[in-house]
This record gives structure tokens, sequence and C-alpha cells, in this order.
């Protein structure tokens, strides 16, 4: 059995129009003027078309073969992924979001997001390439000279080169202040980069004709710690003044690492010997430049997630329609055959619910942060761009923690849905679940995105993010015309995580391991609060509507409020039980 996968335009124009009413929000700012709605319903399409049709064809079979490293420095990747890149990269996917300035297209995140989970729930190797390569992109526009725009942008917007990010070594995984890839300067204004990366996602392929590397490096009097980061640009192959390509640059990849999901993502180990870099920005600056894309990177791995759930639970759901067990507790269903269809079975539709509420929250709260993106990077009130970007920094770590812890484990409910079948290596299930875990690991673990929830963002501050936050929601509850349950529950939700946010704040002044000991949890409960703000936000784009479509958005609701809201209580109650109960045993209990 093949794995199929439909687009959900009919879900994703949903969220974007009648949600949070992007054209208006697009006709409102005079930098998105450019953007209709027809437009984008081509690019929806056309992006549907493309996943479906081009990237799950060679999704199962790249997982199979994997990319491969060939000695020397080389890898290649799985066949049909050349030819795949050269069609994503010739129709101008890689540049969609990109500066008009450079080539790029200027589309907003509110549209990018929607083709990123397209590209992850058909081929989340595939998918890894190009958002690198636009990951990087963002890191340039926002830190590099004009002329070192103009020499790499266009080219990386085309996808005629690739980029990465190089943080990663082998000692340094989140404390980055210890690297020991050195930056010596040359008499030209270059820098000699020596030292190894590890873990560095498409750093060696085939995929495009030079690949350009950002770089994390100290120069030799570069203050201890993270403050003394510089961002070096460091191309594979050199660029000639006119932009042609010149001799090959003193960097290669040592190997690939053999992983247990993402496998025809090639993930390199990168040895830096001297090669040529040159400084984005001033010296010192560089984790601040790498930390502007990171809130990108890390809204497009909550989409990693919510796209892998999404296949899932359209196979799961199929799965479950065809496959006959048993007898439907309310009576037989199909008398003309020995069994029934198990989608007749409760058990069987808790977890297929499971995956779908969180799908439509997930893209719905992804859509929340994408509009606030966009509203920071184009909005010309300066007092707007300043609290959204805000909340950005707020909301981020529980985009990228939430959204994936959660459709991992809607990943899990739909491989058991499979019984032994989800097991097996050709129904795809268990691909969906091996390629899905890593969205949890990289890009900042989840539970160093809860340390910086709690720790840096609403510690620090004293909780006045976080009030603010909550104050938003408790308003668009009170303001709700509606009479669905949701209402009720998300004020309560409001005042639980409010009243705990007051206690750990607390907590952390007497207790040191407070925030440690607190943050996964904490995370979790505001995680479910802001779904819970998200289906008060689609139930009142419901309001007055009849037909399925909507009356299946006040279902999923329902089942949301009955099923999935009262964990945050759980979760609440867990993290202000504080820091004791871990603490209690010795390091030597662990041995």
């Amino acid at each position: 059995m093949s794995l199929t996968y439909t687009a959900p335009l009919d879900e994703m124009r949903f969220t974007l129009k009648e949600v949070f009413d992007a054209p208006k929000f697009w006709q409102n700012n005079e930098k998105l003027s450019h953007v209709d709605e027809e437009t984008v319903d081509m690019i929806l399409d056309e992006m549907a078309k493309f996943a479906s049709e081009v990237l799950l064809p060679i999704n199962q079979s790249g997982d199979e073969e994997g990319a491969k490293y060939l000695g020397d420095g080389k890898v290649a990747t799985p066949a049909g992924f050349r030819q795949a890149f050269a069609q994503y990269a010739e129709a101008g996917w890689i540049g969609l979001g990109g500066d008009p300035n450079f080539g790029g297209q200027g589309m907003p995140k509110m549209v990018t997001m929607l083709t990123e989970e397209m590209l992850f729930a058909t081929n989340q190797s595939f998918a890894l390439y190009p958002n690198l390569t636009v990951g990087a992109s963002i890191c340039l526009l926002a830190a590099a000279s004009d002329e070192q725009k103009t020499k790499y942008l266009e080219k990386m917007y085309a996808g005629q080169w690739a980029g990465t990010m190089c943080l990663t070594e082998a000692h340094a995984g989140t404390d980055l202040g210890i690297i020991k890839t050195r930056a010596l300067p040359n008499d030209d204004g270059s820098y000699a980069i020596t030292g190894t990366k590890i873990f560095i996602t498409g750093g060696e392929h085939d995929l495009a004709e030079n690949i350009i590397h950002l770089v994390l490096a100290k120069t030799p009097d570069a203050p201890a710690g993270s403050k003394g980061i510089s961002l070096f640009i460091v191309p594979k192959f050199m660029v000639n003044d006119d932009g042609s390509l010149g001799e090959r640059n003193a960097v290669q990849a040592g190997s690939i690492e053999h992983k247990m999901g993402i496998k025809a993502s090639a993930t390199c180990v990168m040895n830096f010997d001297g090669a040529k870099g040159y400084l984005v920005g001033a010296e010192n600056t560089g984790l601040a430049a790498m930390f502007v894309m990171m809130n990108y990177e890390r809204v497009t791995m909550g989409l990693q997630g919510l796209g892998a759930s999404v296949l899932a639970y359209q196979n799961a759901a199929r799965y479950a329609q065809d496959r006959l067990q048993g007898r439907a507790d309310t009576g037989v269903v199909n008398a003309d055959k020995a069994a029934d269809p198990i989608i007749h079975f409760a058990d069987v539709r808790r977890m297929l619910l499971n995956a779908k509420t969180n799908s439509v929250a997930a893209r719905t709260f992804a859509m929340y942060v994408a509009q606030n993106l966009d509203t920071a990077k184009y909005s010309d009130d300066t007092a707007a761009a300043k609290a959204a970007n805000a909340k950005v920094a707020l909301l981020t770590p529980i985009v990228k923690a939430f959204v994936t812890d959660k459709s991992f484990a809607a990943a899990i409910d739909c491989q058991q849905v499979f019984g032994g079948h989800g097991y097996i290596k050709e129904w795809g299930m268990e691909q969906i679940v091996r390629d899905t875990r890593i969205s949890q690991i990289y890009e900042g673990t989840n539970g160093i995105q809860s340390l910086d929830l709690l720790g840096r963002k609403v510690v620090k501050d004293g909780g006045v993010a976080m009030s603010a936050f909550l104050d938003e929601i408790d308003a668009a509850a009170g303001a709700s015309a509606s009479s669905h349950s949701i209402v009720a529950s998300v004020k309560s939700s409001v005042q639980t995580v409010r009243e705990l946010t007051a206690k750990l704040i607390a907590a952390s002044k007497d207790d040191a391991n407070a925030i440690n000991a607190s943050a996964v949890d904490y995370l979790h409960a505001v995680g479910y609060l802001c779904y819970g703000y998200m289906y008060l936000l689609i139930i009142n784009a419901c309001e007055g509507k009849a037909g399925e479509f909507y009356e299946n958005k006040r279902k999923l609701a329902d089942y949301f409020v009955a099923r999935s809201l009262p964990s945050l209580d759980a979760h609440a109650k867990m993290a202000a039980a504080g820091s004791s109960s871990i603490m209690a045993f010795d390091a030597g209990f662990f041995a």
C-alpha cells in the first residue's frame, strides 16, 4: 500500500481567508499590497500538485536509498531528487518569500508557511534542502552587506546555489559559546576558517553547483562565551567578481550521519581547513545575526510536524475505512461481509480525532505566528511591528516545541490505527514516525525551547510579555458572540495559566532548579491554551455560517474541549509541583 496525499486546500484557505482575513491584512499593509488572493490561490494549487505528483513518489524510495557518501568529500542524493530539485528551483519556489530586490517574489510568511506544510507532508528529507537555503538567505538579508547580498542572494533564490547553517560542534550543541572553530584574519580582509562542524543539513550534495556555508567561528581576540561568536560566509567554490565560480575552497564533507529518519537528507560532518571566509556584519555579532533567521526556522520546524501529522492522518483515516475487523459495538454495519470497518469503533476514532484536532489547531497557530512575523517585517506602524516582534519571541518556542510534540504524538496515533501493519515498512507509516522524530530535536531541542520560554521569555521579564498575551486571549473570549463551550473553557484556562505563571516566577527566586524542573510542563500548559485560543478564533470565524464544513469545525472544537484541553490542568499541576521530587535523588542513583 502506497501512501497517498491530498493537500487540504479547503482547510488552508479557510485558515488564511476566514480566520485571519489575510486579503484585508495584505491590502492594509502597503508593503504587501502586491499580494492578491488570485495569485495566492494559484500558488497553493501549484504546490499541491508538485508535492503530490513529484515529491511523494520519491519519498519512500528516497528513504530506502538514502543519501550516500561517495568519498573524497562527495555526497549523492537518492534517485529522483536532482530532477525534483531542478523543477522546484526552476518554478521559483526557493525565492517565493525572498526579497524582490534580489530576484525573490516577496510573498509573506502567511503564504509560504502553507507551501512548506505541503513540502514536509510529502517529503521531509527533500524539504530540508531548499529550507536551509531559505534560512541562510534570511540571515544574509538581515545581516550581510549590500555587496554580499548582491553577490549571493539572487543565485540562492534561483536554486543555482544552496545554503547551510554551520553551528554545532561535537562538544558544543546547545552551548555555542564553547565552539572551537577559529577565524584568523588574512591580509586581503578575508578570514581563514579552521574547525569541524557536525549535524550540518545539506552540507554536501549534488543538487546545486555551489553551496554557501554560513559558519559560526571565533576570531583571535574574541570575548569568551556566546558574546565572542562571529558569522562568516564560506562558499564551497570561490565566487569571482563577475559571479562565476572559481577554485574549490578548503571545506568538504568528511562523512554523513546514519540516522533514524530523514535518510535522504545529507547530514554532514564538515571540515574547514583554513577555508576562506568573509565576515558577515561586525565581529562578535554572529549569534544575533543567526537568531534573526531562527524565529523563521523554528516556525518551519513546527510546520514539519504539522505536515507529517496531516499525511499520517489522511492515510490512517483511509485505512480505517477499508480495514474490516469485528463488528461495530452499535450493531452490524456490513451484513454482507464477515466484519465491519474499524472506523466504527470509538477508540479508532479517538486516535484519528487526536490527529485531526491537532492539525487544525497547529495550522491556525502557525498562521497566527506567521501573521505576527509579517507584521514585524512589513508594518509601517513602528509600535505594531515592535509588539508583533515581542509576541513572536514569546511564541516561537511554543510553535516549535508544542506543535512538534503533539504532531509526533499524532503520527504515533495514526500508526497505531494500522495495528501491526503500521510497524511494517511497505505501508509507510513507520517512516512518517521516524522522519518526524527529528523535529523535536533539531533547531534547539524541545526541552531547550521550554527553558527558553519559561526562563528567558517569562521569568526574566517578570511575566510582562506573557501577561499581555493572556490579556489578549481573555479579551477575545470576552468579545466572542459564540455560545460554544470553547469560550468559557478558554477564559478558565487563561486564569489557570496566569496563576501558574505567577507561582513559577515566585518559585524561581527561591529554587535554582525551579525553571528546569517545570519548563516542559509549563510550555505544554501554555501550548494547550494557545490551541484553545485558536479554536476560539475558528469558532468565531464559523459564527452564522451553515454547512457541513463549518459544522465539522464546531464538532472538532467540541472534541478539543472534551478530550484535549483537560490536559492543560494536568500539566499545570505537574509544573506547579516544583523540583523537590526530581532533585531528591543524588547523582549516584543514576549511575
